[in-house]
């Protein structure tokens, strides 16, 4: 019998990844080999490598257990041998000159082994990080224990909800509900929230005026029973704080438990997750499942037009297309970044394949930040990594909530995009002229492009040179 070979002409071996989502499925292979129709035996030979998968079986297994076939393809992975290639560049692994092939084939075979070596390469870093805290002669000593636990929050968090690619099923499907049973299709969404909070909870909404809250947005009092909204929020960000509030009040034990399971490092880092899924819930309930997908596919993922029609924030809005990942009701699947005039990413999710830096800033090239010179104004753009992958994205330049005169509000750059094969389904590519690719890094530190005008570093794992008779367009001229 011939074997079963991919478009490619390469026989498709993909039992370490059919055998992770067996156990994920919490099925013997016994169970498997049923609903798909197959033997055990030849299940048990397909999963330890020694028969390859056919088309046939592949797209049984897709449809049985509705499934996104990227999840069984080699590709899947791409982001952690990305991750992994970026750092053996660093400066300790320098000497290992590991192929790209080797580490594909041990991510393919050892999963769990290359999340432990990178959990082991960010530990390290962590703990370089805090030796030169505590090293800086001009730090706040009293407060370095602080500052430490509070960069391990974030990043342990930020690994949470990666790894659920930034979907909560049981949360999301929780919000759906409450949107529903308030009518929210049809009611004015801060009447609605605010009657549930008051009529269930005996919570009161109070609109304040900005000096009797400096500083703050928004304060929640449990034993005044009051939830006071500063006047320099916008509707949108009023209804947002009282569906949060909703959800730390009704579905906290639900919140915790898929916490609790996720077994994060410390308490702060449990309060925001916490924070971070109860944030989620309120977009979730403001942009519930099934309407925010059915509207987002019939108009092409408008950011401006759904943003009008949910009555939410641009950024709202654009977080929440990152979240549309339900088994069976998968929109695109979107990377999300704000960024501040400095450069600075105080916010990001990669749903999908594209990485970010777990230090420093995004690439100078890429127009999130030139957006700022026209804000309002939504700007496209095709983008390329170093490893030839395109991506399709937008940029928006918008302000923050809270700015009054003397005070302006803050300006941010927001940041959507997905892999180029999808930018079809988007109503920012339609009209757009054919234009050559931006080549992008993910940062100065780790982008080996050379002659890049906008270069800030040299490349850690390169060595410098200089040449006093030429000047290229670059400062920085490097080798390996």
């Amino acid at each position: 019998m011939a074997k079963q070979k991919n478009a490619s002409g390469e026989k498709l071996f993909i039992g370490p990844r059919l055998r992770r989502l067996r156990q994920s499925l919490q099925l013997t292979q016994t169970s498997m080999a049923k609903d798909v129709g197959i033997s055990t035996s030849y299940l048990n030979l397909i999963e330890r490598n020694q028969r390859p998968m056919s088309a046939k079986v592949l797209l049984r297994i897709v449809d049985v257990f509705d499934i996104d076939i990227s999840v069984l393809s080699p590709k899947s992975d791409m982001r952690m041998v990305r991750e992994i290639n970026e750092v053996l560049k660093s400066p300790p692994y320098k000497d290992y000159k590991i192929p790209k092939s080797e580490i594909e084939d041990c991510v393919n075979a050892s999963p769990e082994f290359a999340r432990a070596f990178l959990s082991l390469h960010n530990r390290s870093e962590d703990l370089l990080v805090r030796a030169s805290m505590r090293d800086n002669p001009f730090a706040d000593r009293d407060n370095v224990e602080r500052i430490e636990a509070s960069l391990g929050a974030v990043d342990s968090v930020r690994r949470f909800i990666d790894e659920h690619s930034n979907y909560f099923d049981a949360i999301d499907r929780e919000a759906e509900n409450l949107s529903d049973a308030l009518g929210l299709s049809t009611r004015r969404p801060q009447t609605a929230l605010s009657d549930r909070l008051h009529n269930k909870h005996g919570i009161r909404v109070r609109i304040t005026p900005a000096d009797i809250l400096p500083g703050k947005l928004s304060a929640f009092d449990p034993h005044a029973k009051r939830l006071d909204l500063s006047e320099l929020m916008p509707q949108s960000g009023r209804r947002f704080q009282i569906a949060y509030h909703l959800a730390l009040l009704e579905h906290r034990r639900l919140i915790d438990s898929v916490i609790a399971k996720a077994l994060l490092p410390s308490k702060e880092a449990d309060d925001l997750a916490r924070v971070n899924l109860a944030n989620y819930f309120a977009a979730a309930t403001l942009m519930p499942y099934g309407r925010i997908l059915q509207a987002a596919e019939a108009d092409g993922y408008d950011i401006e037009l759904l943003s009008r029609r949910f009555d939410t924030s641009y950024e709202q809005t654009a977080h929440r297309l990152t979240t549309l990942q339900r088994q069976g009701a998968r929109g695109i699947t979107f990377f999300f970044v704000r960024v501040d005039i400095a450069g600075n990413v105080s916010k990001r999710f990669s749903g999908g394949q594209f990485h970010f830096s777990r230090y420093g800033g995004a690439c100078p090239l890429w127009n999130i930040h030139t957006c700022f010179k026209t804000p309002g104004e939504t700007m496209p753009q095709i983008i390329e990594m170093p490893d030839g992958v395109k991506y399709f994205s937008v940029a928006r330049a918008v302000l923050r909530p809270g700015g009054s005169h003397g005070q302006p509000a803050q300006m941010v750059a927001i940041g959507l995009g997905c892999e180029l094969k999808f930018a079809d389904r988007l109503v920012y590519s339609k009209n757009l002229a054919p234009v050559q690719s931006a080549l992008i890094g993910v940062n100065c530190y780790v982008c080996e492009r050379p002659s890049c005008r906008a270069r800030a570093h040299a490349p850690i794992n390169k060595q410098l040179q200089f040449d006093e008779r030429y000047r290229g367009q670059s400062s920085f001229k490097f080798t390996d």
